[in-house]
């Protein structure tokens, strides 16, 4: 029984990429299944803006002719143009716990890499740090929040068994809301002292100014994350893609912007859990023609308990000002006034002290960590 390795062509292909997780994860009662549509819409190149910059190459391995993994080969100019490296990328990968089946799916990756003049590779990430990425590493007893991965605790094994090593930690921090809403003192005190600047301003956005006030967190989220490991710059079109997928979640009162002297200087995007919702449609939003899923995913909403910081941003020139602060208490306040629960702060970069003292100073307790590996695309 040999494990054959084969580029995904045609409809067909793509089908069993996009529904191998479903036979993995059929036992695994946290996992929250991605609406296939929107699997569709990333893997095409007409409709993710990702492809314009970047190529990805998608591999199906089979033993018996059953499907048993996956893996994308993702190569991206911008990562090698900021990182001064020749590393390409890996992604989107589930296998059955099938160390020859892994390896086969790695090789074939990293042989993609190869044929492209790439020596290392990364991963896993689908398809940069702009979008999902890491494995789940510790923290396997809570489901997944939206954007954040889940996989089998075997797929270490798997990694380490075929030569991957440790390339980052990016750890998730766990923040449940005070009875009153407002954070432990001595954030309180770093937030007023910026909150009271004549010359800062902090608001929720403007749901008027919809897009003027996007195109501000999307100018100061390419500054604040210019140095930030394995970084690349969101093009116009990837964030506003990005936006678009948020947008039927966003609160306005939970994302929050810091102006300075009238400039937009920082700013905090924290959504509802979409996965609390989306785990009642199981992956489908319609059924036999009827709107199942949406229905479900309509009831759940009025359910959802806990938010998410995707993102936070600070603009280099106005990182003394205890901005971050003011943002995150600007956030959690109105969290609390919604009813909200608990917050979760993720990823943030295990060598990104600042922000990990932030987090645990909110009353954060560190409960997940994901891991980005590379190893040589031999």
């Amino acid at each position: 029984m040999t494990v054959t390795v084969t580029l995904v062509e045609g409809r067909a292909d793509t089908t069993a990429f996009i529904r191998l997780p479903y036979a993995i994860y059929r036992e695994d009662p946290l996992w929250v299944a991605p609406l296939e549509r929107e699997q569709r819409a990333l893997l095409d190149p007409a409709r993710s803006p990702f492809h314009q910059v970047g190529t990805v190459r998608l591999f199906l391995a089979r033993r018996d002719g059953v499907v048993v993994g996956r893996i994308a080969a993702i190569t991206d100019p911008r990562f090698n143009e900021r990182h001064d490296a020749r590393c390409g990328q890996f992604g989107l990968f589930e296998c059955v716990d099938d160390i020859e089946a892994a390896a086969a799916l790695f090789n074939a990756a990293a042989g993609r890499l190869r044929e492209r003049g790439l020596d290392r590779m990364l991963g896993p990430l689908s398809f940069s740090t702009n979008h999902e990425c890491g494995l789940l590493v510790d923290g396997f007893d809570r489901p997944p929040t939206m954007m954040m991965p889940h996989n089998p605790a075997y797929y270490m094994r798997l990694f380490t068994h075929c030569g991957f090593t440790k390339a980052k930690d990016l750890l998730s921090w766990r923040v449940p809301m005070p009875c009153d809403g407002e954070p432990p003192a001595i954030v309180k005190r770093a937030a007023e002292r910026a909150l009271n600047a004549p010359e800062v301003q902090v608001r929720s956005l403007n749901p008027r100014r919809f897009d003027a006030d996007m195109a501000a967190v999307r100018d100061i989220y390419n500054d604040a994350w210019a140095e930030n490991f394995a970084s690349v710059p969101m093009t116009d079109q990837e964030f506003d893609h990005t936006i678009r997928q948020m947008k039927p979640m966003l609160r306005p009162e939970l994302v929050q912007i810091a102006e300075v002297h009238g400039e937009p200087a920082a700013f905090a995007l924290v959504l509802p859990d979409a996965n609390q919702a989306l785990r009642a449609a199981r992956g489908r939003l319609t059924a036999y023609g009827l709107p199942v899923g949406l229905l479900r995913i309509h009831r759940a909403t009025r359910r959802i308990d806990r938010i998410r910081a995707i993102a936070t941003g600070v603009k280099k020139e106005h990182r003394v000002r205890g901005l971050a602060a003011a943002l995150l208490t600007q956030a959690q306040r109105a969290a609390f006034r919604l009813g909200y629960t608990e917050t979760e702060l993720s990823w943030i970069l295990e060598d990104n002290r600042d922000a990990n003292r932030s987090a645990k100073a909110l009353g954060g307790i560190h409960f997940r960590t994901h891991r980005l590996y590379e190893r040589t695309a031999a």
